[in-house]
């Protein structure tokens, strides 16, 4: 190796070297994408949140939902008192299942004919999918425990058949269609990474071409400059969503159930974080390269703990409370609630509140530290 050729080498190391702030960034990437795909990239769902409506009261009920909490499938969130409780419960997502057992349960089970129903919320087909095998095993082995005991007490003197049968019933997505799933995430994800990543990029490009100072020199405000270079992603990216969802719909045979109207709202509710994370990541960045990797920062944990493409169900716990930490969560639970389920703004009022709160601080605060790099 020659020594111009060193010389180059070594030229570059200390290039790489000085910009110390990009060398961190590109060694820290690899280790969080290495945490996320470790933990939060898995199907194993475990403990999905299951709604009882016990009409029995009986030790046979008991004995049942003993079954279903011994089996580390599903968690008991909630015992309701009616149906349309409990469906509350599926349309707000507060609960992914839910348990129905008759009146008459107990009598009917010592006659050898006892069923119960399980509902399943099938907004999320890989949660619905495990639901479904998991709840028919279950009371399967369930009703082999039973049958068992019977034969143990009585020899074969009777009818060799299950004494429960576990009725299913899949909501909103019977046939568990992936599409239904992921469209609707999509348009979550392409309105946060459009909105950060072209805001952060527009806003450095300026600065490295030296025109941000031509601005600040003339009559414009500060506010003015912002609003001016947002507004025109802010509207690229609700015809994205548009055309997102006329796509999915017309190729792909999304439902569109819920409004429109409000779909179009809430998404530019979730624009004020995207927006937000693209102008903080102005602020920091010199260069657009820079802005970019900083984007990044924020755009992979939001897209591994979001629910986009594993439940959260299946994280780790630690992995679970940060993911409220991720305004991309709770905007897809409301596009998807809102295109699948076609529910009002009730259902989904609490991932509003959180939507907006997270939106108002992250903007707000890009806002002022881009007004003081201004001044």
């Amino acid at each position: 190796m020659n020594s111009r050729l060193l010389s180059i080498i070594r030229k570059e190391f200390i290039q790489i070297f000085r910009d110390r702030r990009t060398l961190a960034l590109i060694l820290v990437i690899p280790i969080m994408q290495l945490f996320l795909l470790g933990y939060a990239a898995t199907n194993d769902v475990r403990n999905v949140p299951l709604a009882v409506f016990d009409q029995s009261l009986s030790p046979e009920s008991r004995a049942l939902l003993d079954a279903y909490r011994a089996a580390d499938y599903f968690s008991v969130a909630a015992a309701v008192g009616s149906e349309a409780e409990m469906q509350t419960l599926i349309e707000r997502g507060e609960v992914k299942a839910g348990l129905i057992i008759p009146p008459d349960y107990a009598a009917r089970l010592k006659n050898g004919n006892a069923q119960v129903a399980f509902i399943l919320d099938g907004s999320d087909p890989t949660v619905a999918s495990t639901a479904l095998s998991a709840a028919q095993l279950i009371g399967q082995n369930h009703a082999t425990g039973i049958l068992a005991e019977k034969i143990a007490r009585n020899g074969q003197n009777f009818k060799v058949q299950p004494p429960v049968e576990v009725r299913t019933t899949v909501w909103y997505n019977p046939d568990l269609i992936s599409a239904y799933f992921m469209i609707p995430g999509v348009i979550g994800m392409i309105l946060f990474a459009i909105t950060a990543i072209l805001t952060a990029t527009a806003v450095v490009r300026e600065r490295e071409r030296g025109t941000i100072e031509q601005l600040i020199v003339t009559p414009i405000r500060s506010w003015e400059l912002v609003i001016g270079k947002i507004l025109p992603y802010t509207l690229l990216a609700l015809f994205d969503t548009v055309e997102i969802i006329a796509v999915g719909h017309w190729w792909f045979g999304v439902p569109v159930r819920g409004s429109l109207t409000l779909i179009l709202l809430l998404s530019s509710l979730f624009l004020l974080s995207g927006l937000g994370v693209g102008l903080f990541a102005s602020t920091i960045a010199n260069t657009q390269q820079e802005a970019m990797l900083t984007v990044w920062m924020t755009l992979l944990p939001s897209i591994f703990l979001s629910g986009f493409f594993f439940p959260i169900d299946a994280m780790p716990t630690v992995l679970q409370w940060i993911s409220y930490l991720m305004p991309l969560r709770y905007y897809l639970n409301i596009i998807r609630v809102l295109l699948l389920k076609g529910v009002g703004l009730g259902a989904i009022m609490n991932d509003v509140i959180a939507l907006t709160i997270f939106g108002v601080v992250i903007m707000g605060a890009a806002a002022l530290r881009f007004r003081k790099r201004l001044d």
